[in-house]
């Protein structure tokens, strides 16, 4: 049994002692009330013999209890009721409405209060008085009726005072019902309240049993959970590591073909020297064309073109002819020798492939427009025009010899025999025809020696013939072409060796 239930059985057998003491009360409170009629009426005989010597009072006393004050005794009852009022020990007084266990005490009825019979032997006596003492006649005739009222108004005054603590033990009633009441609704809520916290605390348990197992769980997989978890991050690390490096390997081969490619496209130091020149070759042509009016529609559009990128065509390819008679055109003297060799023509831009193309292209048009040849025949004309009327040759000479060459001519032998030495140069650097290439740059270096005359001219355009048949500028280029690829693979040997 719960604390709460053996209160409210507790607070319940209070309220029945409680009501068996007002009931006690109310039956002392009647017997009471008959003993002091009783006496009352002890009084009142004894108050007869007493009469005579008092004044007669002038009128007849009639019932005021508006001015008359309560008797004792009704003092002391009212003492007694605030003593026998139980006080409830143990338990807050709680105003709920409870049924009642008994039924409430009735008022009793008020008791019929008869006058006195006229030939009682008090009024007998009171006659007898009478005759003694003619003044207090008024007084005699009086005392019964005041006898009567003031025990009438105790009466009436112990009767209200019944009645209001009737009402009290109504009132209290009504209270101990209503505090029965709520000690009932309380019982239902405790005992609704105590199964929630049962559930509650079933609940809770559940938990944390569930918690315990959780926590047993965790702490003896814990270990091997962590180990599986760091060995997938590890896993993941090495996954992730290998990507990176597969993709820099892609990204390295990637540079590496892209540097190749650039490489090809960009001219090193010999190609770019080649280009100069043959830019000289075509811009002295054009130049030529533009003097003898040969492909006049088109010579002047050329010659300003070329000549804007090889100001001065011949000045240039005999310094490079002079080099290549030294010796000097090795790889380690290209560079140093490169800055001489433009003669102030800005090369920005022009170490890309796309130079050597326009280039190539432009050699290609000359060819197909024969500007060569007719350059040749223009300037045998009118060198022809100029030796009109000399006398022959004397006999067993040459007739070839018996004419000197014009300036423009042996400008055009000078130009050619510096382009041959500096082929054959090149030819001999890269190992290339090496059955010929060193007599032949020998052979132009020693022609180059002397004045050019008309016999310098054949051999200057057989020479020219000579270089087409070989080949020489293609295999110049590839030879070329696998020195940069070379150095282009072994970047630390081709530093290391400038």
């Amino acid at each position: 049994m719960s604390p709460m239930n053996r209160h409210n059985r507790s607070g319940s057998a209070g309220v029945v002692n409680f009501r068996r003491a007002q009931n006690t009360a109310a039956r002392e409170a009647a017997q009471r009330l008959a003993r002091v009629m009783a006496h009352q009426h002890a009084d009142d005989e004894s108050s007869e013999d007493d009469d005579t010597a008092l004044p007669p009072p002038i009128e007849l006393s009639t019932p005021r209890r508006a001015n008359r004050s309560p008797s004792p005794a009704i003092g002391r009852y009212l003492a007694e009721q605030s003593s026998v009022r139980p006080t409830s020990t143990g338990r807050p007084v709680m105003m709920v409405k409870s049924t009642p266990l008994i039924p409430p005490i009735k008022p009793t009825p008020k008791p019929v209060v008869t006058s006195l019979p006229s030939d009682s032997p008090i009024v007998g006596r009171r006659d007898k008085r009478m005759s003694f003492d003619l003044g207090n006649l008024s007084m005699r005739e009086s005392g019964p009726p005041r006898s009567s009222s003031t025990l009438q108004d105790e009466i009436d005054v112990l009767q209200e005072e019944n009645e209001n603590i009737l009402q009290k033990l109504r009132h209290v009633e009504e209270r101990c019902e209503e505090a029965e009441a709520r000690a009932k609704q309380l019982e239902k809520q405790v005992a609704s309240l105590g199964d929630g916290a049962s559930l509650e605390a079933r609940l809770l348990s559940q938990k944390e049993a569930a918690l315990q197992r959780r926590e047993a769980t965790a702490a003896n997989g814990s270990k091997d959970e962590e180990i599986a978890a760091l060995q997938m991050e590890a896993k993941s690390a090495r996954d992730k590591a290998a990507s990176v490096v597969e993709h820099l390997l892609e990204a390295e081969s990637e540079i590496k073909t892209l540097r190749k490619v650039a490489q090809k496209m960009i001219l090193n130091q010999e190609e770019m020297e080649e280009v100069i020149l043959k830019r000289c070759w075509l811009a002295r042509y054009w130049k030529l064309c533009v003097q003898h009016g040969i492909h006049s529609d088109i010579a002047d559009a050329k010659n300003e073109y070329w000549s804007s990128l090889a100001p001065l065509p011949l000045e240039v390819v005999l310094s490079t002819g002079q080099k290549a008679r030294a010796g000097s055109l090795s790889e380690k003297h290209v560079h140093e020798d490169n800055d001489n060799l433009t003669f102030g023509v800005d090369l920005d831009g022009e170490e890309n492939i796309e130079s050597m193309l326009l280039v190539e292209k432009g050699l290609r048009e000359l060819v197909l427009l024969k500007v060569e040849e007719a350059v040749l025949l223009s300037m045998a004309k009118h060198r022809c025009s100029n030796i009109k009327g000399t006398m022959l040759s004397p006999e067993g000479s040459n007739p070839t010899e018996a004419f000197e060459l014009s300036q423009e001519e042996c400008e055009d032998v000078q130009f050619k025999q510096a382009w041959l030495k500096y082929i054959w140069r090149r030819v001999n650097n890269h190992g290339l025809e090496e059955d010929i290439a060193d007599d032949r740059l020998q052979f132009w270096i020693e022609q180059s020696s002397h004045s050019p005359n008309s016999q310098d001219v054949i051999e200057v355009e057989r020479g020219m013939l000579e270089l087409k048949k070989l080949g020489i500028e293609s295999q110049l280029w590839e030879a070329c072409r696998r020195a940069a690829n070379e150095d282009l693979s072994n970047p630390g040997s081709s530093t290391s060796s400038t």
